[in-house]
């Protein structure tokens, strides 16, 4: 179903969010938000999980930025939305990377009878503490929406007072700059593959979707693979891109007896989704308690995995002790697939690209700075991309823990994220300030 484009700049200064709401339905997030909440629907239904915002630039003091009242609107208009139809019947009867029925009819019930549950929303020393809490196939869905609702509420105080010919003028230079992008990313040639990742920290839903537009007619769809976004992926009738994220090992560690299970949690993991996916998706996501201890210990029949996704540490260090492991296990790495996923920009695709094609499939999920760089473009940068994320902090009552392959992006108690490093073998790490 093809949709005509929007005027972003009139449609932000003539704004009424009754007719513009941030989150204006339960697709519209990432697809593998769809994919693990099955998983979780099937093997852990009765987990309950706690979701916590936490935001990593303390600069940004979104309590002083982001009405209250506002805030609250938006996310009691989340907790009314449910599937409609169109949504049901697309999820139901769509073809996802070349599969059929990919949603099993239980799931799609469960689905359709769902509302996101309750939350809790205070404010503390300049931030917001907006935590969920339920049963983990139900709260895990309000992940996005939240990110998604902070992001653009932030956008909205930033260009609140400006007039009808300076939003026409930024929205202009903001799209000059995402298409000098798709220039440079052309000169990748015919080989390349990106797909939008940019959901969770976009400036807005409408300039989501124009973005992804951009993509589609610069880049063509044999570079351009889809969208992480369901509903402008049914909406522009493109593929939705997704697989697997951290939230699934942080939580199978949590709920570990002991040392021994808690080591091989992340293995469970991927076993429970390929079981699931009868040998689809077969993406490894390798980092959350360090991928060099993830790969060392892995078993054999992980090697035979379609790829690996990396996202966070130095991407070339990783992609190169990836390319190790798959050679000592017997495998050709040129028949792999590495997904980049992590703070990427143009220049540092291009450097990647250099490095590593040929020797692996390369791919890139483009994330904050392809949906939200209007960097320097309004007077104190006040549009500047900022890293927020909405992460699982406990189930069933026992915090969780992420060690990431840099530190800077742990978390989880101190006292656990220390017992983890022990467990998991964790040495030196390298600091990479966490930008976006």
């Amino acid at each position: 179903m093809m949709i005509p484009t929007v005027d972003i700049a009139t449609r932000v200064y003539n704004h009424k969010w009754k007719i513009d709401p941030i989150v204006r339905s339960l697709i519209d997030t990432d697809f593998y938000k769809l994919l693990m909440c099955q998983s979780v629907f099937r093997n852990s239904p009765d987990t309950t999980v706690t979701f916590s915002l936490i935001n990593r630039s303390k600069s940004v003091r979104l309590a002083d930025l982001i009405d209250e009242g506002e805030l609250r609107e938006q996310l009691d208009h989340v907790r009314g939305l449910s599937l409609t139809r169109g949504e049901s019947t697309w999820l139901r009867g769509n073809t996802f990377y070349g599969k059929r029925q990919m949603f099993r009819p239980d799931f799609m019930e469960f689905l359709e009878n769902l509302r996101l549950p309750a939350y809790q929303l205070e404010k503390r020393d300049g931030q917001y503490e907006l935590t969920f809490e339920g049963k983990w196939p139900e709260v895990m869905l309000w992940e996005i929406p939240a990110l998604a609702i902070i992001m653009e509420l932030r956008s909205r105080a930033v260009l609140k007072d400006m007039g009808r010919f300076e939003l026409q003028v930024l929205y202009a230079r903001g799209m000059a700059r995402l298409w000098e992008k798709i220039e440079e990313l052309r000169k990748l040639g015919p080989d390349l593959r990106i797909a939008d990742f940019g959901t969770r920290r976009r400036h807005s839903f409408l300039w989501q979707d124009w973005c992804v537009q951009a993509m589609v007619e610069g880049l063509g769809d044999e570079r351009f693979i889809g969208t992480s976004n369901c509903l402008i992926a049914m909406r522009r009738d493109i593929e939705a891109i997704g697989t697997n994220a951290h939230e699934l090992p942080m939580v199978y560690a949590a709920l570990a007896k002991n040392d021994a299970e808690l080591q091989q949690a992340p293995y469970k993991v991927l076993a429970d989704w390929h079981e699931e996916h009868d040998g689809m998706l077969r993406i490894i996501l390798p980092d959350t308690y360090g991928t060099k201890h993830f790969l060392d210990h892995a078993p054999d029949w992980l090697a035979g995995w379609t790829g690996i996704r990396i996202d966070s540490g130095d991407p070339a260090e990783g992609a190169e002790t990836a390319i190790a492991w798959w050679k000592s296990r017997g495998e050709d790495p040129r028949e792999k697939l590495i997904i980049f996923s992590d703070g990427l920009d143009v220049a540092k695709m291009h450097e990647l690209f250099a490095r590593f094609h040929g020797r692996v499939k390369v791919s890139f999920g483009w994330g904050t700075l392809l949906t939200n760089d209007f960097r320097g473009l309004v007077p104190g940068d006040g549009l500047a991309p900022f890293s927020l994320v909405c992460k699982a902090v406990a189930a069933n009552g026992v915090p969780t823990v992420k060690l990431s392959d840099n530190p800077e992006k742990a978390t989880g108690p101190q006292d656990l994220i220390e017992h983890y490093k022990k467990v998991f073998e964790i040495g030196a790490q390298k600091r990479i300030t966490v930008e976006v």
